[in-house]
């Protein structure tokens, strides 16, 4: 059960958190670029109002305090119950190599009205902070912030012990690192050009390969050297040279090197994601608002996942497939939504299976 939704007032809530989940995914899904063309369409097509559950319809105040006040606790459970359900689906891509999770933050063009997303003086931006499975393709977790929040920090609060996560060097801090080892949270990450390291032994690797440099080393200098020693790979693409480190003892120079290699699918979530479901058109310019819809576009984006692959068995959405979904949801408004048929609104039958299991 998700946590239950109380009214404020009096009053029972008639625009329940079932009714607000469903359009903000029919928002995603439907490639709408502002609220208004949604409320348009909801109030004016009696199809739409059935496959969102609510025939009687909504106010624009009801919709708009809806989701800039509430919502969000019952979302994020949604959103994690749902990742973990997806994931049991899909096949693990890299088990040798461990439980990888990419981390990266994307930030959030807002407008100057929204003083909480401090970034400069003249712009406002707000970030997100996103931990991707890496072996099943998928996002995991989500935290928002102004544009200058610090990314370090929620490394700590994605990954879980025995995890790996994947990061660039803008997370680069040698106390964090041994912080992550001490709390059984490993790591493989890219490192400064600056950076300094003593080596304690060099080590074999493959001298065809892309890597030209392997060791066991205490990184850092003398004012920032790292209590706990760690493993360093250098390797190339291309021209260019990727100094790599990480505290797992078990892989490779090369498995080092291919993990963090790994870490541009989450760039390609990112560009996906922005592009296709129009995640960063704001329904709301409050810091609840954002979040209740950066995680209904997550959540819409896990439905996808599972449409791909029990329709077609790929593992990745594309732009393909969600084009051909939103062609058959505009041909087939009128069916009833709960009649399986490949050709009916799977995004929303899908959401019913996991509502009847959440709720």
């Amino acid at each position: 059960m998700l946590t239950p939704l109380e009214s404020q007032c009096n009053r029972p809530i008639t625009f329940t958190f079932e009714h607000q989940v469903k359009c903000l995914i029919y928002y995603h899904t439907g490639e709408y670029i502002s609220a208004q063309a949604l409320l348009h369409d909801m109030q004016n097509d009696e199809s739409i109002k059935h496959l969102v559950n609510c025939p009687e319809g909504f106010g624009q105040s009801t919709f708009y305090e809806a989701n800039s006040s509430r919502g969000v606790t019952q979302m994020l459970e949604v959103f994690d119950r749902l990742a973990k359900k997806v994931s049991k689906y899909l096949r693990i891509s890299h088990a040798q190599l461990g439980n990888l999770v990419a981390i990266d933050g994307s930030l959030i063009d807002a407008s100057l009205s929204m003083t909480w997303a401090d970034y400069k003086s003249s712009t406002n931006k707000a970030k997100i902070h996103l931990g991707f499975d890496l072996n099943r393709s998928i996002p995991l977790k989500l935290y928002l912030t102004e544009g200058k929040g610090s990314e370090r920090p929620f490394v700590g609060h994605i990954l879980e012990p025995g995890q790996t996560g994947i990061v660039d060097r803008g997370y680069q801090n040698h106390d964090r690192f041994d912080e992550w080892i001490d709390d059984g949270k490993h790591f493989v990450a890219r490192l400064k050009s600056n950076t300094k390291w003593d080596i304690i032994e060099k080590l074999p690797f493959n001298k065809n390969s892309r890597v030209f440099f392997f060791a066991k080393v205490w990184l850092g200098d003398e004012n920032h050297k790292m209590r706990h020693p760690v493993y360093l790979v250098g390797f190339r693409v291309g021209k260019k040279k990727f100094w790599v480190s990480t505290d797992r003892a078990d892989l490779t120079a090369e498995q080092i090197a291919f993990i963090y290699s790994l870490r541009w699918e989450i760039e390609k979530l990112f560009s996906w994601w922005k592009r296709h479901l129009k995640v960063y058109h704001l329904i709301s310019r409050n810091r609840h608002g954002m979040l209740l819809q950066l995680l209904a576009g997550l959540i819409t984006y896990l439905l996808l996942v599972l449409y791909c692959y029990q329709q077609y068995g790929e593992r990745q959405p594309s732009i393909l497939r969600l084009r051909q979904l939103r062609c058959s949801i505009r041909k087939e408004m009128g069916y009833k939504v709960y009649v399986i048929h490949i050709n009916i609104e799977v995004i929303f039958l899908l959401l019913l299976f996991y509502f009847d299991a959440i709720f």
